[in-house]
């Protein structure tokens, strides 16, 4: 592994003019995609060792969702064509002479996924699911193998991370949470979990653009939506006010036309139904959230195999490595990390492992100490493969 430690030369984060963040809740179409797509691999490594005692190759980190149609309507609506919801990727369907059912599998784990996180949609009547998971190629099946006696990279793939969230970051999470959380489910059953949080600091305010699917069957008219409207808001007010001292506004369902009846009005809480299609790796990066003014992969991290995709594993090590510097450098306000792998070479030896420090001056007594909390979390590879098949990380 080669380290370099430098100097953060970008201001530290939460102090610059302008920032933007995002972040998509459970039942936005894309983040429909990315945890269908986990759970999915999920089940998969736990067949794969209750039926074979390893994991066997798979990548199943292709998930689309074709949007269905939908009249919804105060006291009720319906439903009309289903969604549409296309697995694709790689997953190993013989081991040792014995068949594994692969698609079965998949279309179980989406629907049992889609059951647990979207209360109100049928899976059965309105969810249309198509699997189509294939046989890996032969290279990296092979490659994959030798992965039983190390870790080996299955790409040659780049993850990133920061440290610690700015003020608009952990107000974003918040205000989200504060919409989808089960106490929010349970006190305003109107509240469907898509949801959208666009979060701008700009002159010292942050103001909070909030999309809320609301649940017709909940809401007898337009007065009782409009009061929903501002219960959302006040709740994602109040969430961000404990965050931060900065003044907050928060909006939500800007769009509205009421005399149009244009209204984000739901059947099943989730924008899936009617208007918006979905895909793998378009929501929430491994921070949970969209953050265009930070160090940034484009990889999603969703349903990649927890072995050896480093397009997963670095993308949280370096978080977990950025969060370290911050904790343990004296002197440290921001981290950035960002590592790369070589294909065929082990996991936990990365080709590069760059972490930029804000605040105190490089020397070689830090570059030893950075060098082994660096080693320290590469060699937590296997206990974050333990971590992410019992669903302990958030990815979503």
């Amino acid at each position: 592994m080669r380290l370099i430690l430098r100097a953060l030369e970008r201001v530290p984060p939460g102090t610059s003019p302008v920032e933007i963040v995002e972040r998509k809740g459970p039942g936005h179409p894309d983040s429909i995609c990315d945890g269908i797509a986990e759970h999915v691999c999920v089940r998969l490594c736990q067949y794969y060792l209750d039926r074979f005692g390893v994991i066997l190759h798979h990548n199943v980190d292709k998930v689309m969702l074709c949007a269905g149609t939908s009249r919804p309507a105060f006291g009720g609506g319906e439903t009309h064509e289903p969604i549409e919801i296309y697995l694709a990727g790689r997953a190993t369907a013989e081991h040792a002479g014995v068949h594994i059912p692969v698609q079965e599998i998949a279309t179980d784990a989406c629907r049992e996924w889609l059951r647990s996180h979207l209360p109100n949609l049928d899976v059965d009547h309105d969810v249309r699911i198509a699997s189509r998971l294939r046989h890996g190629s032969r290279d990296l099946n092979w490659l994959f193998a030798r992965s039983a006696v190390a870790a080996l990279a299955n790409d040659t793939s780049y993850g990133a991370g920061f440290a610690p969230l700015t003020d608009l970051e952990r107000v974003v999470i918040a205000a989200e949470a504060a919409l989808t959380d089960t106490a929010a489910r349970q006190a305003h059953p109107a509240f469907g979990p898509d949801i959208k949080v666009m979060g701008v600091r700009h002159d010292g305010l942050i103001e909070l653009t909030i999309s809320c699917a609301f649940l017709g069957r909940f809401l007898g008219n337009s007065d009782e939506y409009l009061n929903a409207k501002a219960v959302a808001a006040e709740l994602a007010a109040a969430a961000a006010a404990r965050t931060t001292s900065l003044p907050v506004r928060a909006a939500v369902n800007v769009a509205d036309d009421l005399a149009r009846g244009d209204i984000f009005l739901t059947v099943t809480g989730t924008s899936a139904e009617a208007g918006d299609d979905g895909q793998t790796g378009r929501g929430n990066r491994a921070s949970g959230l969209i953050t265009p003014y930070r160090a940034m992969s484009v990889e999603g991290v969703a349903g990649k195999n927890p072995v050896s995709h480093t397009g997963k594993l670095y993308n949280i090590l370096a978080l977990r490595i950025a969060h370290t510097a911050v904790a343990q450098i004296p002197g440290a306000h921001s981290a950035e990390c960002v590592m790369v792998s070589q294909i065929g070479h082990a996991v936990d030896d990365p080709q590069l492992v760059d972490v930029a420090v804000g605040g105190p001056a490089i020397s070689a007594a830090l570059e030893r100490q950075t060098a082994e909390f660096v080693h320290v979390q590469l060699q937590q590879v296997r206990t974050l493969r333990e971590e992410l098949l019992v669903e302990q990380l958030a990815l979503i």
